[in-house]
């Protein structure tokens, strides 16, 4: 199966660039599953309902979020009623959401996408080894799922590739989020999981991980309260990965990078 993964869309630059471009990547590519990572959508701080159903409008399948998941209040009831928007797994029993699930691709395939969060830097939650170690204990591969996803949203990209390494032949792609900065290591591991440390961001690259840079620039030199930080509203680049499966193992075949307007230079993936 054909399956594309967009990372951290920020703002409103970053939804536009989704927009305008990921036509062209299904026209392309014509991927069987899609996912968008939509954690700083909603003026760069959460998601809004409105914005998550924009997504699924735009054929989006499922929409992961991260450490802003709460950042827009609404979305607390709306994640209760809507399975294809994830919160992080290793949040605690009784958190509202899912952070995991398994969808049907337009191919027929079951796809099981699950996210944790790191701990290196970042919230203190629960193990996200375990997390997983005890979802796919329940799951298991070409029982239950065709293809598996997960998405690790994390600061330090040790405990990303650290993942990467703990489920290579277990699942069929392991990829970060949370950084904004899109990794140069896409690999396929000696087990045959498809990996890459961190996507990237949807939105302005003229800026401060897609924020306005002056802003930043000020929090950074002045330690003093400052205005808030707001998304930068130049052209976006949308950036993610494309994963082909092999349909006898569910392990990657092919994994490449997806870089698409804007400032970064633009990759499309062939087709073959």
């Amino acid at each position: 199966m054909k399956l594309v993964y967009f990372g951290d869309v920020v703002g409103k630059s970053g939804r536009v660039a989704l927009r305008k471009h990921l036509p062209r990547v299904i026209e392309h590519l014509n991927p069987d599953f899609i996912i968008v990572n939509g954690e700083n959508a909603a003026h760069g701080f959460g998601i809004t309902e409105k914005i998550c159903k924009q997504f699924f409008e735009m054929d989006v399948d499922v929409v992961t979020t991260g450490n802003h998941v709460w950042d827009q209040r609404e979305i607390i009831k709306f994640i209760g009623h809507e399975p294809r928007l994830l919160r992080p797994l290793n949040y605690p029993e009784l958190t509202p959401g899912n952070g995991s699930g398994i969808f049907k691709s337009r191919n027929g395939e079951r796809v099981l996408v699950a996210q944790v969060m790191g701990r290196l830097f970042m919230d203190s939650l629960d193990d996200p080894f375990v997390a997983i170690d005890r979802l796919l204990e329940k799951l298991k591969l070409r029982s239950h799922f065709d293809c598996a996803v997960i998405d690790i949203h994390a600061e330090a990209t040790s405990e990303k590739m650290a993942l990467g390494q703990h489920l290579d032949g277990k699942v069929s792609m392991v990829v970060g989020t949370h950084s904004h900065i899109p990794t140069a290591d896409a690999q396929i591991l000696n087990k045959g999981t498809g990996y890459q440390t961190d996507l990237g961001m949807c939105g302005d690259y003229d800026s401060v991980i897609g924020m306005k840079s002056n802003i930043a620039i000020d929090k950074f030199t002045k330690k003093m309260p400052s205005e808030r930080l707001s998304p930068a509203d130049g052209e976006g680049t949308i950036c993610g990965i494309y994963l082909e499966t092999n349909n006898q193992t569910s392990m990657a075949s092919k994994i490449d990078p997806i870089r698409l307007g804007g400032r970064l230079k633009n990759y499309m993936p062939d087709n073959k």
